[in-house]
Order: structure tokens, then sequence, then C-alpha cells
């Protein structure tokens, strides 16, 4: 019994669990900062990030772009996927266990709950690689690194899917100082805020 409350304490102590909670901590403090925002704020700031988004050279030349659909009031980019969903292949991800599947988004009216109850479309399975992604994160830093909510999946995805552009959205006061970062973390290429994009 002693032994396994030492291994504990000795855990506690290890670089890993120090950064897990300070990214626990931060995590929290963001989920806090995101509740209290007013819709209209919410709907201005994210209708400032697509006008950012709409004007990258990645994202007008790419045919292929992965999105997502916004919960917990995550920066909402819905209106792109309607606007382009005719002239890219546009993709949105649905979790299964620990990883994610594509599948593209033909219209709101093919959507379903699914997953976390994140709308999901019916389409099948995307085999492809999408050229571009466009991925939510709870915060960010100006080195590019990227807190999500911490489960992994897009960690795990974007290590699986390799080289391909991955652009992180967020607002402005989800930009951090310093964030805490493991060797799981993968580093985005550009991060696109209300007012500024940060890139390599």
């Amino acid at each position: 019994m002693l032994f396994e409350s030492q291994i504990r304490d000795f855990k506690r102590l290890l670089p890993w669990n120090k950064i897990a909670k300070r990214k626990n901590d931060l995590r929290e403090l963001m989920r806090q900062k995101l509740r209290v925002q007013s819709q209209e704020d919410l709907r201005a700031w994210s209708d400032a990030v697509i006008e950012r988004i709409e004007q990258l050279h990645c994202f007008r030349h790419a045919r292929v772009v992965m999105f997502y659909y916004p919960v917990h009031h995550e920066v909402d980019l819905r209106p792109l996927l309607d606007k382009y969903k005719d002239e890219k292949v546009i993709l949105l991800p649905v979790t299964h266990r620990d990883s994610i599947e594509l599948r593209q988004y033909v219209g709101q009216d093919n959507l379903k709950q699914g997953h976390y109850g994140i709308p999901t479309p019916q389409t099948g399975t995307y085999h492809g690689k999408p050229e571009l992604v466009i991925v939510p994160g709870l915060a960010f830093d100006k080195d590019l690194t990227r807190m999500g909510r911490g489960k992994g999946y897009y960690d795990r995805f974007l290590r699986k899917l390799g080289n391909v552009t991955k652009v992180g959205v967020c607002y402005d006061f989800q930009i951090s100082d310093d964030l805490p970062r493991s060797f799981r973390d993968v580093r985005m290429d550009k991060v696109v805020t209300p007012s500024a994009t940060y890139e390599r």
C-alpha cells in the first residue's frame, strides 16, 4: 500500500503531469471566458475570422478543405460550408472511439446528430486527403501551439495526415503568451483570430 502511494506521488512530480495540470487549469479558464461572451460578440468575431480565412492563399487554392461543426461557443465558420460546398470538397470530422473519420458536407439537410451531439454528414466515408485543415482549439499561442479539449482526437489525426496545411482558429482572448506543450501536440502552420493572422 505504501509502495503504491509512493508511485502516485512520484507520478505527480513527473513533468508531463505538471503539463497536464497546467493544461486542465487553462482549459477551465477558457471555458469560463467562453461562457460569459455574448452571442452578438461571438457572431461578430466569427465573421471577422471568416473574412481572414477567405483571404488566405492556402484557402483560396485548396480544393479539399476540412472544417468542423462548431460546438461549445467555438468560432462559427458555418457560412463557409454552404458558400463553398459546390466549389470545393468540404469535409467534416466524425469521431469514432479514438479516431476521426472524414465525411463530405453536402448541405444542412444532410446532417444528423452524432457523437457528443455534434451534427454530422450522412454521406459515406471520404477516403481522400484534405489539402487544408481548419482546426478549432480552446487556446493557441503565438508559436502556433494548440491546446484542445484534452481527448487528443486532432493531434492523432493530424499526425497520421502528415504534410497538410493546418490553420487554427480562435477568438483573440484565446491567444495565450506561453501554452504548456507536450511532445504529442501538433503545431499549426497558421492561427487566425478576429484581429490577426499568426504564421510561422
